[in-house]
């Protein structure tokens, strides 16, 4: 019978999640001769090979590919084993982890300090990624919320909005179009717009928006940070669709201008995702319940 350990476990199902010795090391907080270890025991342990290298990349052997499915269960049971222990601390102690995408980066960390407020016990771990990180993370059960706009259609969660996420075409304030009032969407056919990566939710709704109106916009850089685009705009390279929430202290300081263009703002959603058949603890259940009931009024405080 062979000998196992719990964190050999771990390290493997890190290096084959990621199919990546360095990115398991760096998630883990180990060095990668650390992690190259943890795998030579385990396989000699079991007297099988996990994974076999081809070029530089390293793939799953048909052992490999076995126990990936026993590791990413007893992972799962280990977590739920975490949330029933951290139940019977109550809520003075717990941990969140919590995903939010690049945009809610804006205003998450001030919702979170409410949070923490009232529950100073609670240990957060806030990971901010883009759109497809942020799944990737949902689907591979590293986190127990996500805050996003879209959710996912193809992943088994539930989604609950709880606050506004509109959408505005900003530009510096030097721009013409800055003068004009009630304008006409076709204006903007003519402007060169700056746009988030593909896969972006941003992007997907400012592409549906134009398509409504049979326009085809002039795209100029493309970018996957919220701050390129800002600073982008400002420097004078085009317009740019963000969330307003992202362009708050721009719009207070005067470095951008919201322009008020026909059928805008485009009205979305923030919504907070967790996967459905996962087990929340009180504490990620406390948070969900204080989105969905006092983030928006809180949010508009920050704005008086």
């Amino acid at each position: 019978m062979f000998h196992v350990t719990l964190r050999q476990l771990k390290v493997f199902e890190s290096v084959a999640r990621h199919l990546s010795y360095s990115r398991a090391a760096e998630e883990l907080h180990l060095t990668q001769p650390a992690v190259s270890m943890q795998i030579k025991q385990l396989e000699d342990n079991i007297s099988l090979p996990l994974f076999e290298q081809l070029g530089k990349r390293i793939y799953l052997t048909n052992a490999g590919h076995e126990l990936y499915q026993y590791s990413r269960a007893i992972a799962q049971q280990l977590s739920d084993m975490e949330v029933a222990l951290d139940e019977l601390k109550g809520m003075e102690r717990g941990k969140l982890n919590i995903a939010v995408v690049t945009t809610a980066n804006y205003f998450a960390p001030h919702l979170l300090a409410k949070f923490c407020q009232r529950y100073p016990g609670v240990t957060v771990s806030l990971n901010v990624s883009n759109r497809e990180t942020v799944l990737k993370q949902l689907a591979d059960n590293l986190i127990d919320l996500a805050i996003m706009g879209q959710p996912p259609e193809n992943l088994d969660i539930e989604s609950e909005s709880f606050m506004e996420n509109p959408l505005v075409v900003v530009a510096p304030p030097s721009h013409p179009l800055c003068q004009e009032h009630d304008i006409p969407v076709k204006r903007l056919a003519n402007e060169t717009f700056l746009v988030r990566e593909s896969g972006s939710g941003t992007r997907s709704a400012m592409e549906r928006f134009f398509s409504a109106h049979k326009i085809k916009i002039n795209k100029g850089m493309e970018t996957d940070t919220t701050e390129a685009i800002k600073h982008a705009v400002q420097a004078g390279m085009g317009l740019g669709i963000m969330s307003r929430h992202t362009v708050e202290l721009e719009l207070e300081t005067k470095r951008l201008k919201i322009l008020d263009v026909q059928g805008l703002p485009i009205v979305r959603y923030w919504h907070v995702v967790n996967r459905k058949n996962k087990r929340l603890s009180s504490i990620a259940n406390a948070f969900k319940d204080f989105l969905l009931k006092e983030a928006e009024k809180l949010m508009s405080m920050t704005k008086q």
